[in-house]
């Protein structure tokens, strides 16, 4: 295994159903990334398509948007990972050989194999599923990579189970910031005027992205699934006006104590790359910690709970969850 990698995490305001304009703006990423000597480059999820506008469409423009992972698409996102050498992943809508639609995300390499990870807690629309398995997987450089899409980082038993797969570096691909949360502590939307007059009004823009709605929500979780499970993320993530709501950038990579070591909160399209110290993991604290686990406890993390939802009624519904409900549910 290689003793360093250099990584980098993107943050780019897609354009909704333009494939041409966002895989275009891939490309640029990819040769500056090329040029700063990454050798790993994660893009936001569903950035080929785009994003929030896909709730309002009907099944049919949802399955029109959709390719398969051998599709023009991802051929495209492959072919610059061979022309420059490097790793790219970019987000996209997967038409399965199922005949199921999936919020995909493939990681193509610098020696052709391309990796897809299926979104486990798919809300986005209900013609699309969620996938059902955890996608780690080796890379040229001899490290272990793992893939979560935005909300399955948000469950902490699928960083674990990425970790215990082997994976050191987690890809963390995001549609987040501004969003319209439920909970009453959580993100709220943030005005589209704030982005609209961010070059009149920097300052505005600056307070909402490293505010509760953007930077300050992300610092309450996310340093804490590095941390836990010895991990070092790649957080890449939208930014701008996303229909209704504003996505917040934040770009930005964490080592595997939860330190960030590369981030930006400019209200713009930006890449942030980083340097990851290999020798660091097999000493973190997580990693220790991982090496006392106690299994024969945890069977309470498999077994069904009553008042369990599928993913796109635990985004949207207005009910409160129960927290008096501990009895495990009957097969």
């Amino acid at each position: 295994m290689t003793e360093t990698l250099r990584v980098a995490a993107v943050q780019f305001q897609h354009r909704a159903n333009d494939k041409t304009y966002n895989l275009g703006r891939i490309a640029d990423f990819a040769l500056e990334a090329a040029r700063r000597g990454v050798q790993l480059l994660a893009l936001p999820e569903m950035c080929i398509t785009g994003y929030w506008h896909v709730p309002r469409l009907d099944a049919d423009a949802v399955a029109a948007l959709a390719e398969p992972l051998g599709g023009p698409s991802v051929s495209a996102v492959r072919a610059l990972a061979l022309r420059h050498g490097i790793g790219i992943g970019a987000g996209f809508i997967e038409r399965g050989d199922d005949g199921r639609l999936y919020n995909a995300y493939a990681v193509c390499l610098p020696d052709g194999e391309v990796h897809c990870h299926r979104k486990l807690h798919a809300f986005e629309h209900p013609a699309i599923a969620s996938g059902d398995r955890y996608t780690v997987f080796d890379t040229p450089w001899g490290v272990r990579v793992g893939v979560l899409i935005c909300w399955d980082n948000n469950l902490v038993e699928n960083a674990r189970a990425t970790a215990l797969l082997g994976a050191t570096v987690l890809l963390a691909p995001h549609q987040t910031g501004g969003t319209d949360s439920r909970s009453p502590h959580a993100m709220k939307k943030i005005p589209l005027s704030v982005w609209r007059n961010r070059h009149t009004d920097p300052a505005a823009v600056e307070a909402a992205f490293r505010g509760p709605n953007g930077r300050e929500w992300l610092l309450r979780w996310l340093p804490a699934r590095a941390h836990d499970n010895g991990l070092f993320i790649v957080f890449a993530n939208g930014i701008g006006e996303d229909d209704d709501e504003v996505r917040t950038g934040n770009a930005m990579v964490l080592d595997p104590y939860g330190r960030i070591l590369a981030e930006t909160w400019a209200a713009a399209d930006a890449l942030v790359d980083a340097e990851l110290d290999l020798g660091l993991l097999p000493l973190c604290s997580g990693r220790r910690w991982m090496q006392g686990r106690r299994p024969e406890l945890y069977g309470v993390l498999t077994e069904g709970r009553p008042g369990l939802r599928n993913a796109r009624a635990a985004r949207f519904s207005d009910d409160p969850v129960d927290v008096n409900l501990t009895d495990v549910a009957q097969p």
